[in-house]
């Protein structure tokens, strides 16, 4: 319709929009699937949602490996938790989802990786730093949870729960960029990912200890539609993000592997 200074579309062309848009989508899909694919020349854009986990784990590895492999791709992260990576994926807004997730509808595939321990963090100086850490003496002290999606429960009070005892919480961040300077700074301990507690250690003179609990076994996992399986540049991402993970060193706590504290 013709207005003053411009044209504006009529409400049946409003009502098109959506459908015609999910049409084309649809449609780039299906002859991206079937097109060649070459990292060295792609200018690509993958768009994946990671957990914080996930994120600060394998991004710098799998960005390192992609600045030498695919140069002219661009790789944009959103995140994901158990609440959301479901609706981002149903919407395109992302190729492939990564973290500690459900079993998924029978239109994606689930592929599990990064099997560890779990470790327990604190400051220097920490009363748990030395001597021997048992149970009682874990949770004599607050803890400290991540918890992106603002959850109370972690790994760690399932399997105290199934031993009949309890932790106090210290306080729930959403954020695992907080972590550190809380630790160094009160007598919260924290129970995470060996991965992830080694890099915050390393990172920030925090000391890391095996933890006394046997916690429940669990994996991150990479989740993808059915329809991008033969995608030929999504394959190679698949690829690399399974080599990545492959690569990165395993921390196992008290024999068996574990996963993370959510």
């Amino acid at each position: 319709l013709r207005r003053p200074g411009g044209v504006e579309p009529t409400e049946l062309a409003l009502a098109l929009a959506g459908p015609v848009a999910e049409v084309l989508d649809r449609l780039r899909d299906t002859l991206a699937v079937h097109a060649p694919f070459d990292p060295a020349t792609s200018d690509r854009v993958f768009t994946i949602a990671l957990s914080e986990y996930a994120e600060a784990v394998l991004a710098p590895p799998l960005l390192e490996r992609l600045g030498r492999e695919a140069p002219g791709c661009l790789l944009a992260i959103r995140h994901a938790d158990r609440t959301n990576w479901q609706a981002l994926l149903e919407r395109g807004e992302a190729e492939l989802a990564l973290g500690v997730l459900p079993e998924p509808p029978a239109i994606y595939t689930r592929i599990r990786l990064l099997p560890e321990g779990f470790m327990t963090l604190m400051r220097q100086g920490h009363p748990l730093a030395t001597d021997v850490l048992t149970e009682d003496r874990l949770i004599a002290f607050p803890h400290l949870l991540h918890s992106p999606n603002g959850s109370r429960d972690g790994a760690l009070d399932v399997a105290l729960a199934t031993r009949g005892k309890k932790r106090r919480l210290g306080a729930v961040v959403a954020h695992l960029s907080a972590v550190p300077d809380i630790l160094a700074r009160t007598d919260m301990v924290m129970t995470l990912s060996g991965r992830l507690a080694r890099l915050l250690a390393e990172a920030h003179g925090l000391v890391v200890r095996e933890s006394p609990v046997e916690i429940r076994h669990t994996r991150l996992s990479m989740i993808f539609h059915r329809r991008l399986e033969s995608d030929a540049g999504h394959a190679w991402l698949r690829r690399l993000m399974l080599a990545v993970a492959r690569e990165v060193p395993a921390v196992e706590a008290g024999g068996a592997p574990k996963g993370e504290d959510d």
